[in-house]
């Protein structure tokens, strides 16, 4: 009974030292930010800006061994290079405007191949959302390649606002007098009011976190591919046109790939269930694959093979400590740089107006977090539909038929055209694709065509239907 009463006293004491703890940021507080990709910028930015507006001056340190300005592995963050025109309106509202050298916006519709037939899928709302660009300075003998650096664009941003770009490499997180140190790559060190990790899942520093409060497990995940091969603009032009193409294969373990032409490269990425090599070599000697993109006949000059973020184990914070981006909460397979910027944003204004403790971030930084990872939940269900149907022949006929027939007719509502294009950009939430699969005309639209399946038939391809002049 005596040992119960002194527990529950012990508890009670640690409880009022930490809200006797002073969790807010001031003048003069420091800022660790480890990794400089969109995520750790987008933090950065939110952080300068907010704390500008307030005439708050803090000190911000991005950690970032890499030089986004080179070319292959060394300026690599390990991404397709997809965005949708709907989030760089987003960005260009928050005063962070991509110039053209960065966001090359050719890219028109997406081509859907299948072993039943290809179907080209406009914009449902007939404009071009997609942008293709290079986390980097793009793959090996990139060099001399038009396209600039998305992750470098965005670091200059926030060195502009204040910023400090450290290029050292993190090699030890402790817990020092109630705030967190980080030991650098050349033996030195130093202690922090907050730390906002942003290196993602392919570092090594996220196993490193066992020391600071919130008992930080690392997310979930698996491993895509990704391979760059290179070509001349007007060859890749004329093989691929403007249009990304993706691909659904019964293929055991394979989930769906896709080819983004970027001006002389192009890009090819893989997402299934643990890609190795067996795997990536039945995809790129598939029949489908080879009559679209012969990568035979074109080099491959920079591969990887990249670790995903499946969901997060454990809430991504504590005392002093929040991760942002693929260090904690991303979308399932889409739209990383999206998730990236609100969960950047969403833990600047957590920092900033309220504070750093655990507390402070569950409040207002959880709910932004929270909302993706429900979201998720509904994608994984969309997922599992969608590779039961693609591993059969009869519904792969259906969605292929659905989908011709919509791109065809001029008024057809488009249901399965927009589930497609929104499952491959990541332009709407998965909960808003599941409602739309639940509307009496796609389940009326998807029967008919299931019928019309069973009926043989040649296997033709869809042209998109002609804009009005």
């Amino acid at each position: 009974m005596h040992s119960t009463q002194k527990s529950v006293a012990d508890s009670f004491s640690d409880f009022v030292e930490s809200e006797e703890k002073d969790f807010t940021l001031r003048d003069g507080s420091r800022i660790a930010v480890v990794g400089g990709g969109p995520a750790g910028s987008f933090f950065s930015y939110f952080l300068l800006k907010m704390a500008q507006a307030i005439d708050l001056e803090l000190e911000v340190d991005i950690f970032e061994p890499r030089s986004f300005g080179y070319c292959g592995p060394a300026g690599c963050n390990h991404c397709g290079g997809i965005v949708s025109e709907s989030l760089v309106q987003t960005l260009a509202a928050e005063g962070i405007v991509l110039p053209r050298s960065v966001v090359q916006r050719g890219v028109e519709s997406y081509v859907v191949h299948m072993d039943v037939g290809d179907v080209t899928i406009e914009s449902p709302v007939h404009e071009r959302r997609i942008a293709a660009l290079y986390r980097g300075n793009g793959p090996r003998e990139g060099g001399d390649s038009e396209l600039e650096s998305f992750d470098g664009y965005l670091q200059n941003l926030v060195t502009g606002l204040g910023a400090r770009v450290v290029p050292e490499l993190i090699t030890g997180v402790e817990h020092r007098d109630d705030r967190p140190y980080l030991k650098y790559g050349d033996g030195k060190g130093g202690q922090y009011d907050l730390v906002a990790m942003a290196a993602g899942v392919n570092s090594n520093i996220i196993n490193m976190l066992n020391e600071l409060p919130g008992d930080y497990l690392p997310p979930k995940t698996t491993r895509g591919y990704i391979c760059e091969f290179r070509s001349t603009k007007e060859e890749i032009l004329r093989i691929l046109g403007r249009a990304v193409h993706v691909f659904l294969l019964d293929i055991p373990r394979f989930e769906f790939a896709a080819i983004i032409p970027k001006g002389q490269f192009v890009t090819v990425v893989m997402v299934g269930e643990d890609l190795d090599q067996e795997l990536v070599h039945a995809f790129l000697n598939d029949p489908v694959v080879r009559r679209t993109f012969p990568t035979n006949a074109t080099p491959c000059v920079c591969s990887c093979s990249p670790l995903i973020n499946l969901g997060a184990r454990k809430r991504p914070y504590g005392d002093r400590v929040v991760m942002v981006g693929d260090s904690g909460i991303t979308r399932l397979y889409k739209d990383g740089i999206g998730a990236a910027f609100r969960t950047g944003k969403a833990a600047a204004t957590s920092a900033i107006f309220h504070g750093v403790s655990a507390g402070d971030f569950e409040k207002h930084f959880w709910p932004t977090c929270r909302n993706i990872v429900n979201d998720n939940r509904v994608g994984k269900v969309m997922f599992a539909t969608n590779a039961i149907m693609k591993n059969s022949r009869l519904t792969r006929k259906a969605m292929l038929r659905m989908a011709q027939k919509e791109q065809e007719k001029e008024n057809a509502r488009p249901h399965m055209s927009t589930l497609l294009w929104n499952m491959f950009t990541g332009s709407a939430p998965y909960v808003e694709m599941f409602r739309g699969t639940l509307r009496p005309g796609f389940i009326y639209n998807l029967l008919l065509s299931v019928g019309a399946a069973l009926v043989p038939g040649r296997k033709k391809t869809a042209q998109p239907r002609k804009k009005a002049a």
